[in-house]
């Protein structure tokens, strides 16, 4: 025991803000993408569907490749690993500047970028721990945490202005020109020597990027018609249980594991870490639902999309720093219950809105109640799920509980965005097929057409498509697609609405539980 609090350190203000802008372009760069979709497939002359799969290709691979990312740093050093995650995210920001096609998009921003990604936050929350101490250390977490709640309620704002008013690729420019700041006083940081074990599971690593990437790009390449969806899909399940077999077996034989099966004989970090995936399959599927109904359907720009998401995104942020200051003596079981709820009415709320609204306000107050939800998850869940682990085990718990977020953010992305598509397909053919104007000849090219390429459009897109057709056609199957729209975008959000009904189950496991204890070695440590 201590005997006394350690002599308080100095804080370098300057090395805290640099950190703290370090994690802001982490958290707004997804923001950026969302509320620039409609922006970004009219300049790159692409579709929806391939945005929004580059946009879940960059979560998975920053998920999938996280636990390896901390691994990374422990051997090269935290250090060169935190410049090299900037330097691989500032290529991602940069390309996305000078992009000419969506394969540029999805190789320097989603896979360098998500790379870039998997070595910075476990790299940045080891040089927190390493650079400062006592107090100064708890004001730099909490300094780094404010900075990614005020990216996650600012960016679609932020990124919708600058996309209406200049363009989406100064908004990733100035992503470029953040980490440039943030290099630029690298020398203030001090190394952080790893001491423990530096072997390295390497069959362990595979398994779980195989695992989660198998599953997810399973689902992507169903939403963009290819083949082998149920070989890839299957694959990542075989490679999970692989996977658990693999470390069980190697905990038992005293050899180096990726991750310790043991964390998860803890029940408190077992159900943690399951709602922790479900609130971002959450978060993810309303993230990417909303924005394209936002922009394709009431055809807004980049700047009025922001302003319609900014009751989610400002009401989660309020809610997260208002729980987290006003809890008190309340369970944190019975926080997380009622988050959930609020998740699930707000759904309910909207999936009725969705063919009816005619602006954005239609949306306000369903917003409002799904990111109060969403906020009351925010101010619990990292807590809770890290409260039973010891300090020489949190980092690597933190580790997992940040993989297991950004693998639930991916699949959220990915199959609301592939269940939407389906249902596109589904409805438009059908529609075809029912409709007294459209000929046999041109019902089977409808039904071509959508089975090599399901796409959602909006309707001034999709009559330049149509030019040179007969009035009566043009007019049909723009009313085919002003019926279908809404009806697969309200099959797309429930996604969430399942992912927020088993939470609210687990919640009430929850409550059988056991209430977490104060853990002061996990002060700050899930930044993710």
């Amino acid at each position: 025991m201590t005997t006394g609090p350690e002599p308080a350190a100095p804080l370098d203000r300057r090395l805290a803000i640099l950190l703290a802008m370090a994690m802001f372009v982490l958290v707004v760069d997804t923001s950026f993408m969302n509320v620039s979709i409609s922006a970004v497939v009219a300049d790159l002359d692409t579709t929806v569907s391939g945005v929004q799969s580059a946009i879940a290709l960059e979560a998975l691979v920053s998920a999938a490749f996280i636990l390896i990312g901390s691994k990374v740093g422990d051997l090269a050093g935290r250090k060169r690993a935190y410049v090299i995650g900037l330097l691989a995210y500032a290529t991602g920001a940069v390309a996305m500047m000078l992009a000419q096609s969506l394969t540029a998009v999805i190789i320097f921003w989603a896979i360098i970028g998500g790379l870039g990604a998997s070595l910075l936050l476990p790299s940045m929350q080891s040089l927190i721990h390493g650079n400062f101490t006592g107090g100064a250390q708890v004001k730099v977490y909490a300094l780094v945490g404010a900075s990614a709640s005020i990216a996650a309620a600012v960016g679609p704002l932020l990124g919708g202005f600058i996309t209406t008013y200049l363009s989406w690729r100064v908004a990733f420019g100035l992503e470029a020109l953040i980490i440039v700041v943030v290099l630029s006083g690298i020398k203030l940081v001090k190394d952080v020597k790893f001491t423990g074990d530096r072997s390295i599971d390497l069959v362990g690593a595979g398994l779980s990027a195989l695992a989660m990437g198998g599953i997810v790009l399973g689902i992507l390449v169903w939403q963009e018609g290819g083949e082998a969806v149920g070989a890839l899909i299957a694959l990542g399940g075989i490679a999970l249980a692989a996977l658990v077999w693999w470390l069980l077996r190697r905990k038992r034989e005293g050899k180096p594991v990726l991750l310790d099966p043991d964390l998860f004989r803890l029940p408190l970090f077992r159900v943690g870490v399951s709602q922790q995936t479900l609130q971002q399959i959450t978060l993810g599927a309303a993230m990417i639902t909303l924005p394209i109904f936002l922009q394709m359907v009431l055809e807004y720009d980049a700047m009025a999309a922001g302003l319609s998401l900014a009751p989610l995104s400002l009401s989660m942020f309020a809610m997260a720093l208002l729980a987290g200051k006003r809890s008190g003596r309340r369970r944190p079981a019975s926080i997380v219950l009622v988050g959930f709820g609020l998740v699930v009415v707000g759904i309910l709320l909207l999936i009725p809105v969705i063919p009816r609204a005619t602006s954005g306000w239609y949306l306000v107050l369903p917003l409002i109640v799904v990111g109060s939800g969403l906020g009351l998850l925010v101010s619990q869940l990292n807590n809770y799920t890290l409260s039973p682990i010891t300090e020489e085990r949190v980092s690597e718990a933190a580790g997992v509980n940040s993989a297991a977020g950004s693998f639930g953010l991916s699949f959220g992305l990915a199959f609301a965005g592939g269940v939407m598509l389906a249902a596109l397909s589904l409805g438009f053919t059908a529609q075809a097929d029912a409709s007294t104007v459209l000929s046999a000849e041109e019902q089977t090219q409808v039904a071509t057409a959508l089975e090599e390429d399901a796409e959602l459009m909006s309707n001034t897109k999709l009559e330049e498509t149509l030019a040179g057709q007969p009035p009566e056609v043009q007019a049909e199957i723009v009313r085919i697609n002003t019926e279908v729209r809404p009806r697969a975008l309200q099959i797309a959000l429930l996604v969430p609405l399942l992912a927020g009904i088993v939470g609210l189950i687990n919640g009430f496991r929850m409550r059988r539980l056991p209430d977490p204890q104060p853990n002061a070695a996990i002060e700050g440590v899930a930044l993710g």
